[in-house]
């Protein structure tokens, strides 16, 4: 089954943005939860994960302190929270699942989300 990822859109350079990944039928006690971007010609890269259970989140050095990950077990939903947003946060954002553990590995996470365009421009 597909994550499901929502929430992105134009915003100006400084705006905010809060991004959703639905996970239907995904234990998040037991898998971590990352947000990867693609802008154009440029690699997927890891923005923000959340392991497993109560375990540790980890940033992308630009987005730390900009960016917060967060989960609603209940809903089995992961949120991104993006603020002060800058041009080159521009990109395709993705959510991701793994079995228990981050990685800044694409190839490491087995079911994606469909892509949600988030544009950083004024």
């Amino acid at each position: 089954v597909q994550l499901q990822a929502s929430g992105g859109g134009l915003v100006q350079p400084g705006g905010s943005l809060r991004l959703s990944c639905v996970a239907p039928g995904v234990d998040l006690d037991h898998h971590a939860i990352a947000w990867f971007r693609q802008a154009p010609a440029k690699e997927r890269e890891g923005v923000a994960c959340i392991s497993n259970s109560d375990g540790p989140a980890y940033y992308l050095d630009s987005a730390q302190g900009r960016f917060a990950i967060s989960r609603d077990k209940t809903r089995s939903t992961v949120y991104l929270q993006m603020n002060s947003l800058k041009p080159e946060d521009t990109a395709v954002y993705y959510c991701g699942s793994a079995p228990y553990y981050c990685s800044s590995f694409p190839s490491n996470y087995g079911r994606w989300g469909q892509g949600t365009q988030v544009t950083v421009s004024s």
